[in-house]
């Protein structure tokens, strides 16, 4: 008997049994699939251990710790013996609407897994509600579920799950539904069977993800140098974005999806069921110049809830003046501009000295 009085059922259902519950419990979750993952992640944990080596993590100095962790990510429960692999839709829109907004310089465009609610909550709740789903059923056992919230190498375990395989651009791919998702985990005691072998990988001689990157950021095929991701630049960084490369980022004010949104697979990708995950504020396709005179309180509001937070007030002003600096000459974006010429931090300085040289360039041209 468990400490409820009811009988504990964990010695009563084999693991594949569990498995089943977990899959059909998921989906009423939202969840678009769930596997057990093999735990065979040596050669990624050695290539990852190579690509920090050589720097190509930028300042992203987190991903230099807990290396034995993401080696054995069953560590992190004790008595662990299996992770549980998870997929959740989030596009709301399909792929070439969202490339049609690359086309307006004088929007925002921001990575679309941003626009809803902060995905960690919204990820690790209907995790923790899985969980507990089981623990009612099977009775207490060990278990912690994770949404990009610990040292896991989760596109590796999905991979060995059968979620996907990893393609050039080193997201994992779905013959059925493509790109657009998240990953979660829940690394548990329960001895469960690995549920699937990886998908053959069908990235095949395709290069439109690496011919697409505005920034050249995918140095070869399966690899990326973050120091050049716009991703990387617009939100993991605090420093200022090499003046090269500002040109290249156009209007992507928060994240970039450009490798995805060209991906041949994405014309498989599901649009998300979740209210969660609509746009809020109308981030789809605010204006630059509306985003930039948001004050410091403004922007709080408007990021309350949302993978936003992950910018600071300073980040999101230097990523707007970047984006300003390239849209095509406008009275109102000088303005805006100069309007925070004199501004307290120096990195937005910079950024707005930058823009205003390329707007007035444009008009004295």
């Amino acid at each position: 008997m468990n400490h409820n009085g009811r009988e504990d059922r964990r010695d009563h259902l084999v693991g594949a049994e569990v498995v089943a519950l977990l899959t059909g419990w998921a989906a009423e979750l939202g969840f678009s699939a769930l596997a057990v993952a093999s735990l065979d992640i040596d050669d990624d944990h050695r290539r990852m251990r190579d690509w920090v080596a050589r720097g190509l993590h930028g300042s992203m100095a987190y991903l230099e710790r807990n290396a034995s962790l993401r080696r054995a990510p069953v560590q992190l429960v004790p008595g662990a013996v299996s992770v549980v692999s998870v997929r959740l839709d989030y596009l709301f829109e399909q792929p070439a609407q969202a490339l049609g907004w690359l086309e307006h310089p004088t929007k925002a465009y921001v990575s679309r897994y941003a626009l809803g609610r902060d995905y960690h909550k919204t990820l690790r709740g209907r995790l923790r509600q899985l969980c507990a789903r089981l623990e009612r059923h099977i009775g207490p056992f060990g278990y912690r579920a994770f949404a990009d919230s610990a040292p896991v190498l989760e596109r590796a375990l999905a991979r060995n799950a059968g979620l996907g395989w990893i393609g050039k651009h080193t997201n994992l791919i779905d013959r059925s539904s493509g790109s657009f998702f998240f990953l979660g985990e829940i690394v548990t005691d329960l001895e469960l069977p690995v549920t699937a072998s990886p998908q053959t990988n069908r990235c095949g001689s395709c290069t439109r993800c690496i011919d697409a990157c505005p920034t050249r950021a995918i140095t070869a095929p399966y690899e990326v140098d973050a120091r050049r991701c716009i991703s990387y630049l617009t939100i993991e960084s605090r420093d200022a974005i090499p003046a090269e490369l500002r040109p290249l980022i156009g209007n992507r004010v928060f994240g970039c999806d450009d490798c995805q949104l060209v991906c041949p697979w994405n014309r498989y990708a599901r649009l998300t069921t979740l209210p969660d995950f609509a746009p809020r504020n109308g981030l789809e396709s605010a204006d630059l110049v509306s985003l930039f005179e948001l004050d410091a309180e403004a922007f709080d509001t408007m990021t309350r809830g949302s993978a936003l937070r992950r910018v600071s007030h300073e980040q999101w002003l230097r990523n707007l003046a970047v984006a300003l600096g390239n849209a095509p000459y406008a009275e109102d974006i000088v303005i805006a501009l100069e309007a925070r010429a004199d501004h307290a931090s120096a990195l937005v300085r910079e950024h707005v000295g930058w823009a205003l040289a390329r707007q007035r360039g444009r008009r004295d041209s």
